[in-house]
């Protein structure tokens, strides 16, 4: 298995290896940082046991995390930060609510994403911004795990040490650059959109991952493993 701190470490390798590349959550958390002011509004929609608020909720005007999962919820690391249990296509917050809207590791999993884009560009404010983070359903890896079956988090489970807990349904159906854009072009926002690739998951030891830095090179951009974007009115 590869667990996550392996997958860290093989990270760094690659990146002193390749200048200028650096990890989709960091590329994610800096234009997350990029809109933040000490009067903004912040929404983490999905934000799980953390998530971006965790270092940043002190430097905001408002914070909020919304989470489906209650046991997420209870074991939030940030106890202080306000939360709410509740579905993305049903935002339980007023129209114009938020500057920010911050979504990682979500999108993937919705079932109904133009729903809950169109709920999120409800909520956001005149001049808002939504940034995201979530995978590329191109990516060969992402085709496997489709065609195995395995989406509903198996391939998590068994490959990465995952808990159980922590492994949802995953549907990709926002999750190429064109469907992205065309679900938010929808709701009226314009997606400003990253291909970041990632040769570590499939780094279950030295020779995969030499193997793996290899196919990176071939890899085309528009098959990059993370979308990371900022969409905006």
């Amino acid at each position: 298995m590869l667990s996550l701190e392996r997958q860290e470490a093989y990270r760094s390798r690659y990146a002193a290896a390749n200048p200028g590349w650096r990890p989709a959550s960091h590329v994610y958390r800096d234009l997350v940082v990029a809109h933040l002011t000490a009067t903004t509004r912040v929404l983490d929609l999905g934000c799980g046991r953390g998530g971006i608020l965790e270092e940043l909720y002190q430097r905001v005007g408002l914070a909020v995390g919304l989470d489906p999962d209650l046991l997420s919820l209870r074991e939030h690391r940030v106890p202080l930060l306000p939360r709410v249990c509740g579905l993305a296509g049903a935002l339980p917050y007023a129209d114009e609510s938020f500057d920010l809207i911050c979504c990682s590791w979500v999108l993937e999993h919705l079932a109904d994403p133009a729903r809950a884009l169109a709920e999120v560009a409800r909520v956001l404010a005149p001049g808002g911004h939504l940034v995201l983070l979530t995978p590329n359903r191109s990516h060969p890896l992402l085709l496997l795990n489709r065609l195995l079956g395995w989406t509903r988090g198996r391939l998590v489970g068994r490959l990465y040490g995952r808990a159980e807990a922590d492994t949802f349904p995953a549907f990709y159906r926002a999750n190429t650059p064109a469907r992205l854009r065309a679900l938010l072009g929808r709701v009226g926002l314009e997606l400003d959109l990253t291909l970041v690739g990632d040769p570590t998951y499939l780094a279950f030891g030295d020779v995969f991952f030499r193997l793996a830095c290899l196919l990176e090179r071939f890899i085309p951009t528009a098959l990059r493993v993370h979308l990371v974007g900022v969409a905006h009115g």
